[in-house]
C-alpha cells in the first residue's frame, strides 16, 4: 500500500510509545485532513487525559520523538495540540511512481493480507413475478460489493436466493396448465410476468368454493408439488426456467455478474426442513407455540410485551420463510466454509434477519468465527417522498425504468454528438442511461433512502454517473489527441518522439496504458499536481474501507473527487501544450487518473465510455 497516510502511522506509534511507554504502542493516531498541511495527528488530546499533561505538552512530547526524515518536510502543533504533517514532495512522486510501474507490470493492488471465504446473499426475485424497483438496490448494491471483495482478494460466493417454492405455486402452476404452454397468456411469463401472476391470482381469488374450484385445485398443486408428483413439477420446472430468462435479461441490462449457476432458491432446500425443524425442537430451542414450531431468540419482544417467535413449521404443517432462511445460513457455514455472511436485503427485514442469525447461534450452527451481516437496503422514493410506485399505485416495473433511463441518456446523446455514428450513440447511451442509475442507487448511502430523480441522475454536474464518466471519456481524448501528436511527430523524424512518448496510457500503447514502452516519470511540481497525487494514493487504503464496512458509497465519493482534482488540474496545468518532459509526466498522471477512474467504475458496475 503506498498511502502516504498509513505509512506514517508506525512511526508516529513509536513516537507516543517512546514518549509514554510501551503500553501506549497501538493508541490510534487519530488521522484527519488538515486545512493546513496534508493531514493532521490528534492523538495528543486523547493521551493528555491519560498521562495527566496538557494537550500540548503531549503533542510536544510525540514530535520529540517523531522521525520522519525523507517522508515530510514539515511538522508543526497548532491548537490544544494538533501535530500538522507536510509530505515531502519526492516521497510523494516515488510513491506514485512506484504505483505507475506496478500496475504497468501488471500487480494487483488492495489485496488483503488476511483474505475470506464470503457468502453474499442479494439480488433475489420471485419466480412469475415482475423485478421492479425495490429489487433494483439488492441487486446494484450486492453486485458492486462482491466485485469490490474480489477485488480485495476475497473468495467470494454469489448467491441468488429467488423465490421458487411455496403456496403461490400451486396457483401459478394450475393456471399454466389451464391456458395451455402455447397460448399467449404463457408468453407474459416471459414479457410481463406481473400480468401473468395477475391473471393466476385473480382467478385464484375469484374462484367459486367447491371440489371443482379452481382455488380448490391450486391448494391440491401444492400437494402434490411438495409430494414430488412428476406432472406437477414438470410445470414448475418450466415456470422456472421462463423466470430465469427474465431474471437474466434484467442482469445483461444492469451488467450484472449473477448468473444460473449462482442460484440457490428456496427449493434448494425442501429437502433438509424437516430434519433441521426435528433438530431444533430436540435440542429444546424450539416449541409448539399455537400448533406451530417456533424459536423464541432472547432479546425479540412483540407488541404486547411477549417473546416474538420466529415461526420455522406452520400449524398446518408447511414451511416460511424462517426455515428456508435457516436452512441457508447452516449450508453456506457449514458445506460453503463461510467465513462471512452478507444479506443484501431491505431494511424492513432486520428483526426477521437478526432473529434468524440468533436462533443459529443457539443451535450452534453460526460459530463466533463466522461473520453474519444484514446489510440494509433502504427504499426507492419518488418525489412525494414515498415508496416509488406507478401511477396506477402499482411498484414501478425495473426494466420499463431502465429503458426510460437509456431513452432520455439517449436524447441527450443524439444533441451533442452528432457526428458520432447511431451505433456509437446507442452504446453511449446506454452506458450512460444504466450507469447513472447504479451510480445514483450507490452514491447513496445503502442503509438510506433517496428520491429517484432522472434529471440530477443524468445530469453532468455534481456527484453522478455521467460526471465520473465524462472525466474518464475525456481523459480518453487527451490521450488519444497525444498519440495522434507523437506518431505525427514521429513520422516526422522529430527526436525522442513516437508510440513510446505518445503519453502511457494513450491509445497507441494499450487501452489502459498498458504498452510495451516505460511509463513516463511523474513529477508532483504544481499545487494542482500535488493534490491529484494524494487522493491517487489514497485509493487502497478506501477500497479497503468499503470491503470492511460494505459500503459502496465510498468509492463514488472517491471517483466524485477524483475526477473534481482531476478538473482542477486540467485547468490549472496545461497537458498537450506543456513543454517536452512536463507533457509526458502529465500524459503518465492522465493515464493513471484513467485507470483509477475506468477500474472503480467497474467495481461498482459501471461501464466507461470511449465518448461523451
Amino acid at each position: 500500500m503506498n498511502n502516504p497516510a498509513a505509512l506514517v502511522v508506525p512511526r508516529v506509534q513509536t513516537a507516543i510509545a517512546s514518549a509514554f511507554g510501551n503500553e501506549f504502542r497501538e493508541t490510534d493516531p487519530v488521522i484527519r485532513p488538515s486545512q493546513f498541511a496534508d493531514i493532521q495527528i490528534n492523538a495528543a488530546m486523547a493521551l493528555a487525559k491519560k498521562v495527566g499533561v496538557p494537550p500540548r505538552e503531549a503533542a510536544a512530547r510525540i514530535v520529540a520523538g517523531l522521525d520522519l526524515d525523507g517522508l515530510c518536510t514539515s511538522i508543526e502543533i497548532s491548537g490544544p495540540g494538533f501535530i500538522n504533517l507536510t509530505f515531502d514532495g519526492t516521497w510523494i512522486e516515488e510513491l506514485l511512481n512506484a504505483e505507475v510501474a506496478a500496475t504497468a507490470a501488471g500487480a494487483e493492488t488492495g489485496r488483503t493480507a488476511k483474505p475470506q471465504r464470503v457468502v453474499v446473499d442479494y439480488s433475489s426475485p420471485n419466480v412469475a413475478k415482475e423485478m421492479h424497483v425495490g429489487h433494483l438496490r439488492t441487486t446494484v448494491v450486492g453486485d458492486s460489493l462482491v466485485r469490490v471483495l474480489e477485488a480485495l482478494g476475497h473468495t467470494v460466493i454469489r448467491q441468488n436466493h429467488i423465490g421458487d417454492w411455496g403456496t403461490p405455486f400451486g396457483m401459478l402452476i394450475e393456471h399454466w396448465l389451464e391456458i395451455g404452454e402455447d397460448s399467449p397468456e404463457a408468453a407474459l411469463l416471459v414479457e410481463d410476468p406481473s400480468a401473468f401472476y395477475q391473471a393466476a391470482r385473480a382467478k385464484f381469488d375469484n374462484s367459486a368454493d367447491g371440489e371443482d374450484g379452481f382455488a380448490t385445485r391450486a391448494r391440491l398443486r401444492v400437494v402434490a408439488l411438495q409430494g414430488g408428483d412428476a406432472e406437477t413439477f414438470a410445470v414448475w420446472e418450466r415456470l422456472v426456467a421462463q423466470s430465469k430468462r427474465y431474471f437474466n435479461a434484467i442482469y445483461r441490462i444492469l451488467g450484472i455478474s449473477l448468473t444460473d449457476d449462482h442460484i440457490a432458491g428456496e427449493s434448494s432446500y425442501d429437502a433438509h426442513l424437516a430434519q433441521l425443524c426435528q433438530e431444533l425442537e430436540n435440542s429444546g430451542i424450539a416449541r409448539v407455540s399455537d400448533g406451530a414450531l417456533c424459536t423464541f431468540p432472547a432479546g425479540f419482544i412483540g407488541r404486547d410485551d411477549q417473546p416474538l417467535p420466529l415461526i420455522i413449521r406452520k400449524s398446518d404443517g408447511g414451511y416460511g420463510y424462517g426455515t428456508t432462511d435457516l436452512a441457508t445460513i447452516r449450508y453456506r457455514v457449514r458445506e460453503l466454509q463461510a467465513n462471512r455472511v452478507l444479506y443484501v436485503v431491505g431494511a424492513p427485514q432486520n428483526v426477521h434477519l437478526r432473529m434468524v442469525i440468533a436462533t443459529a447461534t443457539d443451535a450452534g450452527w453460526l460459530p463466533d468465527t463466522v461473520e453474519a451481516t444484514h446489510v440494509q437496503i433502504g427504499n426507492v422514493l419518488g418525489e412525494d417522498g414515498k415508496i416509488l410506485k406507478s401511477r396506477s399505485g402499482a411498484p414501478v416495473k425495473l426494466m420499463a425504468l431502465l429503458e426510460e433511463a437509456v431513452d432520455r441518456a439517449r436524447a441527450v446523446i443524439d444533441a451533442s454528438r452528432p457526428e458520432l455514428s447511431d451505433a456509437e450513440r446507442a452504446v453511449t447511451a446506454r452506458q450512460v442511461g444504466i450507469g447513472a442509475v447504479k451510480y445514483a442507487d450507490l452514491a447513496t448511502g445503502h442503509d438510506t433512502e433517496y428520491v429517484f430523480d432522472f434529471d440530477r441522475m443524468l445530469a453532468l454536474t455534481g456527484n453522478t454517473g455521467p460526471y465520473v464518466q465524462y472525466a474518464a471519456a475525456r481523459i480518453r481524448s487527451i490521450l488519444r489527441k497525444a498519440w495522434v501528436l507523437a506518431a505525427a511527430n514521429f513520422d516526422g523524424g522529430t527526436a525522442g518522439a513516437g508510440p513510446g512518448s505518445a503519453g502511457p496510457g494513450g491509445e497507441g500503447s494499450g487501452s489502459e496504458g498498458s504498452g510495451s514502452a516505460a511509463p513516463a516519470a511523474i513529477a508532483v511540481v504544481e499545487p494542482a499536481e500535488r493534490a491529484l497525487a494524494l487522493h491517487l494514493l489514497e485509493y487502497d487504503a478506501m477500497l479497503e474501507k468499503v470491503g470492511k464496512f460494505l459500503e459502496p458509497h465510498r468509492l463514488c465519493g472517491y471517483l466524485f473527487e477524483l475526477a473534481q482534482l482531476f478538473t482542477a488540474f486540467y485547468d490549472q496545468c496545461p497537458v498537450l501544450k506543456a513543454e517536452a518532459g512536463v507533457r509526458e509526466s502529465r500524459l503518465a498522471l492522465c493515464a493513471l487518473v484513467l485507470r483509477r477512474l475506468s477500474g472503480g467504475l467497474e467495481l461498482l458496475g459501471i461501464e466507461t465510455p470511449e465518448n461523451m
